[in-house]
Order: structure tokens, then C-alpha cells, then sequence
């Protein structure tokens, strides 16, 4: 029993330190510059193109942290390469830069698909009708540990001037999931935050009804689904079409941009 006992508390030595090296390194790797090569591969992306300097600092270093965590799985045959998870990681990282760093700690793995994903479907009606089915999807935010996403609309989201970025998206569905929905739900928010779920709910009833009398919208009309796809929808036009969104969303914009710590508008254009 003693030598059971020995040998369990050598092994708990070796994981502690194991641990302590690991958490040594990482913030070693932290402190290291940004390697050039990174930024030359990030060269495709237009809105890290765009970030000023001091901006561009923060979500870099952001950016590694998350590199330094998360797992990212090719699924369907797909080898996702350093430069795939460089631009996930990036732009991902645009999101908590400037609010919390550590927002995706949580994070365990980011699933890359070669294309859209088939994932079965299940709804239940108000009547308690079950329909079961399939549905293809360019990103899902599992849980507060998984996120899946296509690589082919990744590469659509670099190429166009749409405001359509499924990383941007889910990643926002993600921050959402870590509030246990509380920034799309008004009755699950903090005192004193009313007046971002007063906005918010505003511009999503403007939506709807542009939507249902057939208007072309800033905001994907998908964002019309409910208040959860509104919020990521409306996220990845504030960061693509910033000057637009401003412009058309006043104080949606003012709230994102307390939200996220940063105000895409205000930053350069550069041509794609």
C-alpha cells in the first residue's frame, strides 16, 4: 500500500510539473514576437489588413493564445494546415481582443470540414409534432467546447465585400453560449444591461419587418431567424461593412463597439 501510495504521489509531481513547464512555455512562446512569416500568410485576410497597429498587437497575441489551445480537427478527408489555423485563429480573435483574451479558454476544438456539413434535424411544434430531418450548414457552435466550420466559406468570406464571415459568426454564437445565451436573451442579462438587449431587440424588429415587406438589408436576413443569429449576423457586418453599418445602425454600432472594445469604422480600407 505504501509503495502504491509513493508511486501516486510521483505521478501527481510529474503532472503538476508537467503543467507548471507547459504554462511556462506558453507564456514564453506569448512574449516572442510575432513572426513575419504569420503576417505574410495573413496578407489574404483584408481585415487584418486593416487593423491599425495597436490593434493589430492585441489581436495577434489573442490570436497565438488561442492557437496555443485549441485543437483544430480536419474532418472528411481535409488536412487543415498552419495557415488554416492562422486565419481561423486571427480572426476569431478580432472578437475578444480588446474584451477579454481569454474568452475562448473554454474552447477545446475547432472542427474544419472541407464544405458545407449535412447535420440531422429535430424540431418539435407547438403541438408537440416531431419532424426529423437534414440540413446543410457552413458552421455550427456545438457547445462552449466545440465550434464546426466549412473551410470553402471561410475562403468565400476573404474573397467577397458581403459582410459574410462564418468565423465571425460562430465565434460570436460561441460568446453567446458562454453566457448561457444571456446577451441575445433580455431576461437572462446583468442589471444595468438592459439597455444593450433594448437595442439589440429594436434593430432585430426593424429586420423582421424589412424582411417580411421583401427589402434588400445590411444585415443577413437570416439574421431574422431569432435573436441569436441576429447578434452573430449583425456582428459580421460591424466588422466587414463597418463605415455601412454605422452609418445604417447607429446605435447598434455604438453598442457593439462598447461590446467588442473596438470600432471597425474608424479603421483604414484597404483594397482586397
Amino acid at each position: 500500500m505504501t509503495t502504491l501510495w509513493m508511486l501516486a504521489g510521483v505521478t501527481v509531481l510529474a503532472i503538476v510539473a508537467w503543467r507548471i513547464s507547459r504554462a511556462r512555455r506558453r507564456a514564453r512562446e506569448l512574449r516572442e514576437p510575432f513572426p513575419e512569416a504569420w503576417r505574410a500568410l495573413l496578407a489574404r485576410v483584408p481585415l487584418y489588413r486593416r487593423l491599425p497597429p495597436a490593434v493589430r498587437e492585441r489581436v495577434e497575441l489573442t490570436a497565438r493564445r488561442l492557437l496555443q489551445r485549441v485543437h483544430f480537427i480536419g474532418c472528411a478527408g481535409l488536412a487543415v494546415t498552419d495557415e488554416m489555423r492562422l486565419i481561423i485563429a486571427t480572426q476569431a480573435a478580432l472578437l475578444v481582443a480588446h474584451r477579454d483574451p481569454r474568452a475562448f479558454d473554454a474552447l477545446h476544438s475547432v472542427l474544419v470540414y472541407p464544405a458545407e456539413f449535412v447535420v440531422e434535424d429535430r424540431e418539435e411544434d407547438e403541438y408537440g409534432l416531431v419532424t426529423q430531418g437534414s440540413r446543410p450548414l457552413s458552421g455550427q457552435t456545438i457547445d462552449v467546447s466545440r465550434i464546426v466550420l466549412s473551410w470553402e466559406d471561410i475562403e468565400a468570406g476573404l474573397t467577397s465585400d458581403d459582410g459574410y464571415n462564418v468565423v465571425l459568426h460562430e465565434f460570436a454564437h460561441h460568446l453567446d453560449h458562454l453566457t448561457d445565451g444571456a446577451l441575445t436573451d433580455g431576461g437572462k442579462l446583468a442589471p444595468g444591461a438592459d439597455a444593450w438587449h433594448r437595442t439589440l431587440e429594436a434593430a432585430y424588429e426593424a429586420l423582421c419587418d424589412a424582411v417580411d415587406r421583401g427589402e434588400d438589408t445590411l444585415i443577413d436576413p437570416y439574421g431574422a431567424e431569432d435573436l441569436t443569429e441576429f447578434f452573430a449576423t449583425a456582428t459580421e457586418v460591424f466588422f466587414e461593412r463597418a463605415a455601412e453599418f454605422r452609418a445604417a445602425h447607429r446605435q447598434l454600432s455604438a453598442q457593439l463597439r462598447d461590446f467588442y472594445g473596438v470600432d471597425p469604422a474608424d479603421w483604414p480600407e484597404v483594397a482586397r
